[in-house]
């Protein structure tokens, strides 16, 4: 029971990837707050949990709304007084490609992943420096990751995520508050009419879920970025090259257009611990070859 007295925290959990997340949490003895839009939905998952011996509550709530987050987390509080898990699962889909895409539906899907997360956990965030202790699963995808046709709004917020991850995986390191990362391919309500059927049923969401158990263990990893779905498992990086000196002048950019191989040469490539790697990376190139030149 790796989660054993853990208070969790998963949005979206209504049905599809979030219910199997839940119920999973809770198999490993974590408690759970069911969220979902739908009260019924959250509810009735909830009552799974407490058939199969485990405590669990639902709450309906918007993501994007903050006073409801905040009594959602002051119930969990009430009930438990404590927070340890927070699973952002919640999102929309509004496909269509860049030309075709109204701006009204670009602000919803990055309000819904984007915001929703942000308003999620910044309702945790006190709450988990406080108790010292934390572990935080942002949804991103492939689609933000590398992207997908017809997807610029839902990449966009995704992706996002990956970058508010890097910096709160770092603020929250000495309060051990570890944020992972969870990019899912799974056959939910979100993919119907995407696949084809033989591929859907080789994605089930719970084959999934098991990923989320290493992100939100005691255990767990910080900065990760875990891809998952049909049972396989592997991790993603956001990577730096060694690069080039090229320095300034003139003739600079045409520099940097004819050594564009020896600058994306992937070898010696490292992750960054940090933002100000590029930057350290950068000064030490150019000290370097401002020696060289003297």
């Amino acid at each position: 029971m790796r989660l054993q007295d853990r208070v969790a925290i998963v949005t979206g959990a209504g049905g599809g990837l979030g219910r199997q997340h839940a119920l999973l949490l809770a198999r490993h003895g974590a408690k759970i707050v069911v969220n979902d839009m739908n009260a019924e939905s959250a509810a009735k998952v909830a009552e799974e949990i407490t058939a199969m011996g485990g405590e669990a509550v639902g709450f309906a709530a918007s993501v994007t709304d903050e006073d409801q987050v905040a009594a959602m987390v002051d119930q969990t509080m009430s009930a438990w007084g404590r927070a340890d898990i927070l699973v952002n699962n919640a999102g929309i889909l509004r496909d269509k490609s860049f030309a075709k895409m109204d701006l009204a539906d670009f602000r919803l899907v990055v309000d819904v992943h984007l915001m929703g997360a942000v308003i999620c956990t910044k309702a945790l965030w006190e709450i988990m420096r406080q108790q010292a202790y934390g572990r935080i699963v942002m949804t991103t995808s492939s689609s933000g990751l590398y992207g997908n046709f017809g997807q610029a709004n839902y990449g966009a917020a995704k992706m996002a995520l990956v970058g508010l991850m890097q910096t709160l995986a770092i603020e929250g390191e000495k309060y051990e508050i570890r944020v992972n990362c969870l990019a899912p391919t799974a056959a939910t309500q979100m993919t119907d009419g995407l696949l084809p059927e033989e591929a859907l049923n080789r994605l089930k969401p719970e084959l999934v879920s098991p990923g989320l158990l290493a992100l939100t263990s005691e255990d767990a990893p910080t900065r990760a970025i875990l891809c998952a779905g049909a049972g396989h498992f592997a991790r993603a990086n956001i990577t730096l090259t060694k690069g080039a000196y090229v320095g300034g002048g003139e003739g600079a950019g045409d520099e940097v257009f004819e050594r564009w191989d020896k600058i994306s040469d992937r070898k010696d490539e490292i992750v960054p611990a940090y933002g100000f790697s590029q930057l350290e990376r950068e000064l030490a190139s150019a000290k370097e070859n401002a020696l060289v030149d003297g």
